[in-house]
This record gives structure tokens, C-alpha cells and sequence, in this order.
């Protein structure tokens, strides 16, 4: 189901073993749940797995007759009666079961199952929708050597034609031009690696410090102008002692403000050397990688500082 992009492609994935180690543990789960909720009790699970088998059988029997019926064959007429009869047979079977054994269980496949088979279809709409916003344009008439055949998907398919209007269109580097923003919360090593790092690449730059009163904007200034920082820098002040909140809403403006640019926001990150340690730093870059990563046109980027032990 996975490979036919009706499953998340999670499930694709070898483990260790070369077993589906996540569809196994999927399905581990899911079997502990209804035996958990059966209380271990067998004998109920047998209107469940009743109508789960003829189920299976009822569709398997049925698409038998799809494939007799397109296939021209000598012996199409036989195959077709002996499949459209175990169809018909499985099918009542399934009915009585279900109608009969509702109350004992059964109630969970004919509930279940419409359930599953919408989250695939979702899944494979998802997936579809994915291609299309992927795909690459074609290119310009004349451009380049001959032209290759779009290629085909998953299911052997050729690539249907990507939308002809997108979002976002910056697909060559003449196509990208920066705004950067590093937000600075103090001067330090970490922060001016980030904003050194900035302006390295010679695109038009801004810092931004969020200050929860004057007192503290007033300093930084103070400090900003005492290490002769050549850059150009802005103060917010949020008496909310908020930090997240405004800085995602003044990144957001300024890129309101230049829609046509890549506004790309460069934060300095501190890398601890143990795991428990990172308990101990405020995740800013993090949390606002959540904010804004649904915004098109800004880009969140983070200059590591590796601290010592």
C-alpha cells in the first residue's frame, strides 16, 4: 500500500533486519488495542475476524471478475462465473455476519473499515498533490539538449503537467534574492558568529533585538554601539516579555514589506555536548522554525556555536 502511495512511505522503509520494521509495529499495536479491548476474550474476536475474512474474499472475488471481464480470453466465460459465484457467496456470508454478530464485535470492521479506507485515499490525494507541487516546469523551447519524457511516478504513470501558476517560483539562483534578519537576543560570540556569517554574504541585512522594556533596549544600544557593530539594527520593544510572538510578527511585516524577496532569518544556535544539557538553553530558533515554517518566501537558518564540556 505504501509503494502504491496509499500508506505513508514510512511504512517503505528496511529496518535492521530487512523486515517493514514500522508497519510490523503498527500492527502490532493496533492488534494489542483490540485485545486490550476485548479483554482477551477470543471468543469475541471471531465475529471481528469472521467478517474481516470474507471481506477480503468478497473484494478479492470481485476484482477476479474485473480482470476476466477486460481480459480477452478463450476461457474468459468460465473463470467469469466461477469468480462471480464465490463473489455472490462470500458476499451473502459477509452480510449475514455482519447483520448477525453487530453487537459481538463485528460493528468494529464494518465501522473500521470505511474509516481506513478513507485515510488512504486522503493519504494518496496527499501524495498526488505533493508530485504536482514538486514537478519541475519544462524548459524553455530551445533550452538545452532534446527534451526527456517527464517521468513516471510510483505506479509506472507519466507525470501529469505541473500547475502552470505556484506559490513559489524560485527554482534558479537569479531568481533568489535575500533580505536577511538575525535576531540577536545579547552581543555575544554566538550572536556575532551569526550576524559575521550574515554578512559574509553581502545581501542587505538587518538585526533585530526584542527588549521587554526601555531600560533594556537603552543597554543594548549601548552595547551595540560600544563593540562598534557595523550593521544596521533595530529595536522591539515587548513589554509582554514575549519573545517568540513578536519576533515572528515583525519578520512577518517585513517580509509583507518586500514580497518580492527571500526573507531569510538567521539565528545563532548553541550545541551542547550532552543531550540533558539542552534542557537547560532556551530553544528560540526551534520554536520559531514552528512559527513561520508556514509562511512562504522566509527561510529559517541556524549558525551553530559548539560549546565545550
Amino acid at each position: 500500500m505504501a509503494r502504491n502511495q496509499h500508506a505513508p512511505s514510512a511504512f517503505l522503509r528496511m529496518g535492521d533486519r530487512l523486515a517493514f520494521s514500522n508497519g510490523i509495529i503498527v500492527l502490532a499495536v493496533a492488534a494489542a488495542a483490540i485485545f486490550a479491548a476485548f479483554h482477551g476474550n477470543t471468543q469475541s474476536l471471531i465475529p471481528l475476524y469472521a467478517v474481516g475474512v470474507f471481506l477480503a474474499v468478497t473484494l478479492s472475488q470481485t476484482g477476479m471478475v474485473v480482470h476476466w471481464w477486460r481480459k480477452r480470453d478463450d476461457h474468459r466465460r468460465r473463470s467469469l462465473a466461477v469468480n462471480g459465484l464465490g463473489a455472490v457467496l462470500a458476499a451473502l456470508v459477509l452480510v449475514i455476519a455482519a447483520v448477525t454478530k453487530f453487537t459481538a464485535g463485528a460493528w468494529v470492521v464494518v465501522v473500521g473499515i470505511p474509516i481506513v479506507v478513507w485515510l488512504c485515499l486522503r493519504v494518496r490525494a496527499h501524495y498526488d498533490n505533493v508530485r504536482e507541487a514538486l514537478m519541475l516546469q519544462p524548459p524553455p523551447a530551445g533550452a538545452g539538449a532534446k527534451r526527456r519524457p517527464a517521468a513516471p511516478d510510483n505506479n509506472g504513470r507519466a507525470a501529469v503537467p505541473a500547475r502552470e501558476e505556484r506559490e513559489e517560483r524560485e527554482e534558479t539562483p537569479d531568481q533568489v534574492q535575500h533580505f536577511m534578519v538575525v535576531p540577536v537576543e545579547r552581543l555575544d560570540l554566538a550572536n556575532l558568529r551569526a550576524l559575521a556569517y550574515a554578512a559574509s554574504l553581502a545581501q542587505p541585512l538587518l538585526a533585530v533585538h526584542i527588549s521587554p522594556d526601555d531600560e533594556e533596549a537603552e543597554r543594548f544600544r549601548h552595547d551595540w554601539e560600544s563593540f562598534d557593530v557595523p550593521l544596521r539594527y533595530e529595536v522591539v520593544v515587548s513589554p509582554y516579555r514575549a519573545l517568540v510572538a513578536p519576533l515572528a510578527h515583525y519578520v512577518e511585516a517585513l517580509h509583507l514589506q518586500r514580497p518580492g524577496l527571500t526573507t531569510t532569518v538567521i539565528m545563532a544556535e548553541l550545541v551542547v555536548r550532552h543531550p540533558w544539557q539542552r534542557l537547560l538553553h532556551s530553544q528560540v530558533g526551534l520554536r520559531l522554525r514552528l512559527v513561520l515554517r508556514t509562511q512562504s518566501g522566509i527561510v529559517i537558518t541556524t549558525i551553530p556555536f559548539h560549546l565545550p564540556d
